[in-house]
């Protein structure tokens, strides 16, 4: 029944190809930017572009796991606020070697996100409640960990991962590169992947399948974990201090880069290039607006049209088809 389901979403797919909409916005709006304001289009621009989009891109390719199987996790911000205050609390004050404390925060990472699963998938709690009381814990920890003060001291070779390059390309793009590669390949060609798009189609169809419902809740939230956790050690590195408040609002980038994207809110289908394309689009809007000196108040409300209207698009055009 499994297969039956994913060769249908196969040929569906063939005809809707969510992430050429998004290409397509991206390149207007980029165009749009280019004749408006010179600064756009520079190198150093693109690059802190690009450097900055990374952090939500990571993100954003955990949370297309999550609205694929029809979740959603509004946690992530704040397990990137607590991951990189304990990893930079582990080597600062405990003395840590950097790479043990990196583990121990990619872990902390994993088990929250889990924890969120398990929670999703044993009761009858939405995702949207369970991850909004995770996105209330993982933030209040983080304050009671540090104090509200930001943690400093880290190292010069710590700081690399945030700061530095590889040639002309930063550190963080190289990472979301190869992360969007891997998730792109898990989830297009590989078991797990093709019970994901099945379980956003019918949790019902799945379960008589004979595949655990609650193992595959639980693995994908774990993934939106650790993508956050990847998200706050990079932060921190890049910052040079554990941050409590860092991430705040990031959940709404996030959810933004994925809808944008073309993942259907609803479940079931989704792409990781799409979700690329989306974060770019999300970045390419804050940096325009940047650039224009526009209002950041005014932004989150642009962010809230753009999903809005891309969802209004996604579903015309599945209705269409």
């Amino acid at each position: 029944m499994i297969e039956k389901i994913s060769l249908i979403n196969k040929i569906s797919d063939s005809y809707y190809k969510p992430e050429i909409y998004a290409l397509i916005g991206f390149i207007i709006i980029s165009f749009a930017l280019t004749f408006s304001n010179p600064y756009f289009l520079t190198s150093r621009n693109i690059i802190n572009l690009a450097r900055q989009v990374s952090l939500n891109a990571i993100i954003a390719c955990g949370m297309t796991f999550v609205i694929i199987t029809g979740g959603i996790d509004l946690s992530v911000g704040s397990i990137v606020a607590l991951t990189g205050t304990l990893i930079t609390g582990f080597i600062v004050q405990l003395s840590l070697a950097p790479w043990l404390a990196i583990l121990l925060g990619l872990f902390v990472g994993v088990m929250l996100g889990s924890f969120n699963g398990i929670v999703i998938a044993n009761t009858k709690i939405p995702p949207i409640i369970a991850t909004l009381g995770m996105m209330s814990i993982a933030r209040g920890s983080a304050l009671l960990y540090t104090g509200g003060k930001p943690i400093a001291g880290l190292s010069a070779g710590f700081k690399f991962i945030g700061r530095g390059y590889f040639g002309p390309i930063p550190v963080p793009v190289i990472i979301m590169i190869f992360i969007a590669i891997i998730a792109s390949i898990i989830l297009n060609q590989t078991k797990f992947g093709r019970h994901v798009c099945a379980l956003g189609d019918s949790e019902e169809t799945v379960r008589l399948s004979g595949i655990s419902v609650k193992s595959l809740k639980m693995k994908v939230y774990m993934i939106t974990g650790l993508m956050s956790a990847i998200s706050g050690l990079i932060l921190a590195s890049r910052l040079g201090s554990g941050q409590p408040l860092a991430g705040d609002g990031w959940e709404l980038d996030a959810i933004a880069a994925t809808v944008v994207g073309g993942t259907d809110i609803m479940g079931g289908r989704g792409t990781i290039i799409g979700t690329i394309i989306g974060a770019f689009i999300i970045g390419v809007i804050n940096n325009g607006l940047n650039l224009m000196n526009v209002s950041p108040y005014l932004q989150l409300v642009v962010k809230g049209i753009v999903i809005i209207g891309a969802v209004f698009v996604r579903t015309g055009i599945v209705k269409r088809k």
